[in-house]
């Protein structure tokens, strides 16, 4: 194996595939490519395990509490940004569970619009209106009955540690 001069690190990420009365709940918002529909998702943040950045990316965008409680799968999806030509890689860990009380009032993310509630003919006929192929996947794969334990993610007590503490 040859050595690379830079070490390729696709970009973590969390998704929710909620599901209430046949419908999902989806958010619509502003990307660099225009207005898209994303389940409820983000990044994950330094100190944070997947579970966690799942509920708090649902809080943040949808003004929902949520608790993680299966994992429907893992996805590498590579993206081309239509606009701006970048190439990005994306580790994606989706999560389905319990939704919470919803926050009245509370702010929503920078660059999300609302939240919807959509139906699966209704997600199939706006597909390219979708962030990204995995949103629709990742929904169909909830649907086919993909549960995994939690306990299939581990995250060592050594992540949350800030190592600039005194």
């Amino acid at each position: 194996m040859r050595a690379m001069p830079n070490r390729w690190k696709p970009n973590v990420t969390v998704a929710a595939i909620i599901e209430r009365d046949g419908r999902f709940l989806l958010v619509e918002e502003e990307t660099s490519d225009g207005v898209r529909y994303n389940t409820p998702a983000g990044h994950l943040d330094p100190g944070e395990s997947p579970v966690q950045a799942c509920a708090r990316e649902v809080a943040e965008e949808t003004a929902f509490d949520f608790v993680p409680q299966a994992l429907v799968g893992v996805y590498l999806n590579r993206f081309v940004r239509t606009r701006t030509g970048s190439d990005i890689t994306y580790l994606r860990f989706a999560f389905t569970g319990q939704l919470g009380a919803f926050h009245q009032g509370q702010p929503l993310d920078q660059g999300i619009i609302r939240s919807v509630w959509m139906t699966l003919e209704e997600l199939r006929a706006s597909a390219a209106m979708h962030r990204s192929p995995l949103v629709l996947r990742c929904i169909e794969d909830y649907l086919a009955g993909r549960r995994y334990p939690l306990e299939l993610i581990h995250t060592d007590a050594s992540v949350a540690v800030d190592p600039f503490a005194g």
